[in-house]
């Protein structure tokens, strides 16, 4: 992928909405502020130490191999994704159109939803159940299996990158310890006294801005798309339960609306 096509694809998710601008600002903003206070000092340079970085990054990626296999390890950054790059629906939005798709299977059956175009696919994908004339109890199973897998690989995501902030502290206490250690052994060499010291601080630096900067508000924000989809997914579940029902679309709404907070549940207007 050439830089032309990854920015017009970053801006295409702008546009879209799909671009979490507080996740960007959050993290952008954060590590600036430290790259600031670094470049603001007599020499920027002396923030950067290889022996350090390769503790540090070599060894919290090492461990982290350790308490999980490689291909989960590797899939929770694309898990990560989602913490930058998400749209969401907003449950008001799928009850509209759970709403919509009741009246049209009350009024056509369960068959006229099968041309109807529906641009969620955990919902698309319940209502081409419905209309294969599966049983309900066998729609749900397969509903709630769907979630519950989707809920676990977000949780494996959010697992690692919780590792990954334990981890990467300890790995720069390490490279303190190795550090103070190089510096003690060689206090007749005075030349060798600053790089040895350097490593002993600044490793411990680097594991508290990867961990507290980057690992634990991405393992939280991971979190909180998982909760805000498996209320989307519940939400459609009982929409789905309901059209095979039949429920009678006005009752259906008043049922999914117990998904919103009460700030949000607007009353009905007077006939």
């Amino acid at each position: 992928m050439t830089k032309v096509t990854v920015r017009w694809w970053f801006f295409g998710c702008l546009l879209e909405k799909r671009v979490d601008v507080a996740t960007l600002i959050g993290l952008i903003g954060c590590l600036s502020i430290i790259g600031a206070a670094i470049v603001i000092g007599p020499n920027a340079l002396i923030f950067v130490n290889v022996p350090g970085l390769l503790i540090v990054l070599g060894g919290t990626f090492m461990a982290t191999l350790v308490k999980f296999p490689l291909a989960t390890t590797l899939g929770a950054f694309k898990v990560a994704v989602k913490a930058f790059f998400h749209k969401s629906e907003k449950p008001d939005e799928l009850i509209k159109t759970g709403v919509e798709l009741a009246g049209i299977a009350r009024k056509g059956g369960l068959l006229a939803l099968e041309d109807t175009k529906v641009n969620n696919d955990f919902l698309r994908q319940g209502i081409q159940l419905c209309v294969d004339g599966h049983d309900p109890k066998l729609v749900r199973r397969l509903l709630v299996k769907d979630i519950n897998l989707t809920i676990e690989r977000h949780d494996e995501g959010q697992a690692i990158f919780r590792a990954i902030a334990d981890v990467a502290p300890a790995m720069g206490m390490i490279g303190t310890l190795v550090g103070l250690v190089q510096m003690l052994s060689n206090m007749d060499d005075p030349k060798k006294i600053g790089p040895a010291m350097a490593v002993a601080l600044l490793t411990t630096l680097y594991g508290a801005v990867i961990a507290n900067a980057i690992a634990i508000p991405i393992a939280a924000k991971l979190a909180h798309r998982s909760k805000e989809e498996r209320t989307n997914r519940s939400l459609i579940l009982e929409t789905i339960a309901s059209i095979q029902e039949g429920l009678n679309p006005h009752v259906m709404e008043d049922l999914l609306k117990t998904y919103l907070p009460g700030s949000q549940r607007k009353p009905k207007k007077a006939a």
